[in-house]
């Protein structure tokens, strides 16, 4: 089987702030950050001074009979547990208590406290541990979004996806292996969202009584950009409009990375794939847009920082989980789906030559040849940039 060429994240020790901005993140790329001062949670982050400190304290978690967690099929259970129990029982690798069987698998994605409007944040969900955690300061206070406590059962296996925020991903105890794709490689990972429509109904028609009602419909990118709807209209019910809102699309469709199906996936093979094994200790700089995917060789606690790089309305301001794609971008895809709506009104062979001339004005007005490329002239400037450099702190991995 034809195997997708590999690439390993290259390794920076005792990199501070300036090292970081002038060596690092101007390239955009992922780097394993070695030897940063986390703070003494790297000596006291035990399953016991854990389950002390964060106590009895209900968690929102998943639970999964299979330790490949697939979100696209919802392979798992939300479940709720108090802290102290689901870090016992994540440890484990049998359990005497468990909801669907002894060797389940466990994953802890901490949320703030309303998770509809607030970011996790690691001093306010757990003060007495957030104390022990240093927050890297690779950005300026102003910028941070987030921090994400994060611990997974050994074995745990998260699928690929992207945000669109950058991140450092802090390894406290576990090793935990990454596997990364460029966002250049977007149209090779086979990306699944899903599409939403609004429609304005009358259910009623002698009370008159307006109600709206959401939809959603799977994309897949195997059909090439055609969307089927499906719209189920009673005799009582009048359509008056629907509105398309494109799909988010933030993770692939394919699974399993390590023995991919090439006959459903032919094109993921030509993915290169970039990948680091994280020990404790160790910050995984990862660039928005850049897909990962997590395999926990270890019970592992972590916490992913993630800070706004862009200008803050550029984000979607009801988005607790920094996740959703950037507001201009969300309007693009909107325009675009008009757009091919209007073709659609065309014959065939029209559609294809407009289609065409559509296709090459995106390549030539959006595409680079480099990552590098959001790193403005204005954001090297506010941020004390300077160009990159060949840095002296890297090292083999």
């Amino acid at each position: 089987m034809e195997q997708q060429e590999k690439i390993p994240v290259p390794i920076f020790k005792e990199v501070d702030k300036d090292v970081f901005l002038r060596d690092i993140y101007p390239k955009r790329r992922p780097a394993v950050l070695r030897g940063s001062c986390l703070g003494p949670c790297l000596e006291k982050w035990t399953v016991e001074y854990l389950g002390e400190r964060g106590g009895d304290k209900e968690v929102k978690i998943h639970v999964s009979t299979q330790p490949q967690m697939d979100f696209l099929h919802k392979n798992f259970a939300y479940k709720t547990l108090p802290f102290k129990e689901f870090v016992k029982r994540a440890s484990e690798r049998k359990h005497s208590d468990f909801f669907m069987c002894e060797n389940e698998s466990y994953y802890l994605r901490s949320l703030g406290e309303d998770v509809r409007k607030e970011p996790a944040d690691l001093s306010k969900q757990f003060p007495h541990l957030a104390e022990d955690f240093h927050i890297p300061q690779y950005f300026e206070p102003h910028q941070f979004f987030s921090s994400v406590f994060r611990i997974s059962s050994c074995g745990l296996q998260l699928w690929t996806h992207y945000d669109v925020m950058d991140n450092l991903l802090a390894q406290v105890t576990g090793k935990k292996r990454v596997a990364l794709y460029s966002p250049q490689d977007a149209l090779h990972l086979y990306l699944s969202g899903k599409f939403l429509y609004e429609d304005t109904s009358l259910f009623d028609c002698s009370k008159s009584v307006v109600s709206t009602h959401y939809s959603s419909l799977k994309f897949n990118s195997n059909i090439d950009g055609e969307l089927f709807i499906f719209l189920c209209v009673s005799w009582f019910i009048k359509i008056k409009y629907f509105i398309l809102i494109p799909p988010s699309g933030d993770k692939s469709e394919v699974l399993d990375i390590e023995c991919p199906d090439l006959n459903q996936f032919p094109e993921f093979v030509k993915a290169k794939r970039y990948e680091c094994v994280l020990e404790p200790g160790d910050l995984l700089f990862i660039p928005a847009l850049w897909f990962h995917n997590t395999l926990a060789l270890q019970f592992g606690v972590g916490v992913n920082v993630f800070w706004r790089h862009l200008p803050p309305d550029s984000y979607d301001r009801k988005d607790p989980y920094g996740n959703k794609d950037p507001v201009a971008a969300n309007r693009a895809l909107q325009a675009l789906e008009k757009a091919l709506h209007a073709l659609d009104q065309l014959p065939e062979d029209y559609r294809d030559f407009y289609g065409r001339r559509m296709v090459q004005r995106v390549r030539k007005r959006t595409y680079c040849n480099s990552p590098c490329s959001t790193i403005t002239q204005d954001m090297l400037h506010s941020s004390q940039i300077t160009e990159p450099r060949l840095g002296q702190r890297e090292i083999n991995q």
